[in-house]
Parts: structure tokens; sequence; C-alpha cells
């Protein structure tokens, strides 16, 4: 049995450890505003959060999460108002949508330890890929997001 925490909900899982986090939660808890994009934990769109950290979780397997806090997009805000949401919303940055809970979750991440970003920062900081190319609008967000955190 693993034990983990999701969303601040804990749940014992009989699975094998070796097991991608990213399966767990959306296989096995039904999260499935996690996404599956390359599955080598390159383009990002499967970023959750463990103990507060963002982490792409097609290559951290759940035996190496038991007993740690793991926050997806669904636990970000449970009404949709976390700052970096409410920026991702204000600044129209979706296109396709398909990468933006990974983006979200890793700005909300980064946030954390950038709360006066610059570009530079956001330019070394944040890889995750958005295929359809909305990094200005993005970027505005990112700038968006921090100045409502601060406030």
């Amino acid at each position: 049995m693993i034990s983990l925490t999701v969303n601040g909900k804990a749940h014992s899982l009989d699975i094998e450890p070796e097991t991608p986090l990213l399966w767990v939660l959306r296989d096995e808890l039904g999260l499935t505003g996690t996404k599956f994009g390359c599955g080598i934990a390159q383009c990002g769109a499967c970023t959750v959060h463990i103990d507060g950290e963002a982490v792409r979780s097609c290559g951290m397997v759940v035996g190496d999460v038991a007993g740690k806090k793991v926050t997806t997009i669904e636990g970000l805000s449970a009404d949709s108002k976390h700052p970096v949401q409410q920026a991702w919303l204000a600044y129209d940055v979706p296109q396709c949508g398909y990468c933006q809970s990974g983006q979200i979750m890793a700005v909300s991440a980064f946030l954390k330890d950038h709360p006066k970003p610059t570009d530079a920062d956001i330019d070394a900081n944040l890889t995750n890929i958005c295929r359809c190319g909305t990094y200005q609008r993005i970027r505005a967000a990112i700038h968006r997001a921090a100045e409502l955190m601060r406030t």
C-alpha cells in the first residue's frame, strides 16, 4: 500500500511503487487536470506540486512520493481564485489550453521564490512548453499574478 495526500485528502493505494505519479493521479484518483504531454518530463504539461515544489509527474514514481503532499490543478484553489488563475483569465492566456494546468502549477510554485520576477527570471526558471506559442501572454500574466500575490 502506498499512502499519499493529494489536494488535502489522504489516500492509501494498492499500486506498484514504480507506477508514474501522473497515471496514479489520472487513472486511480480521477484527477484529469494534470495532462500527459511527452512522458519524459520535458514539456511540463504534467506539472504538480510535491510538498510545495513544482515537479513533472510523468517522471516521478508514486513510491517516491509516499507520505508527501501532492497538489494538482484541482487542489490549487477550490474556486479558481488563485492569483495565477485570475491572471491567466485576465490576460486570456490559453489558446488550446492543453498545457495550461502545468503552466499554472509551475508559475504558482515559481512565484513563491520570485515575488518580483524579471523577464530574465521567467526565462531562466520556467521551461514548460506551450505549443500554441502564447509566451507573451504567459509572461504578462506572470507579472500580473506576482502583483496580485504581493497585495
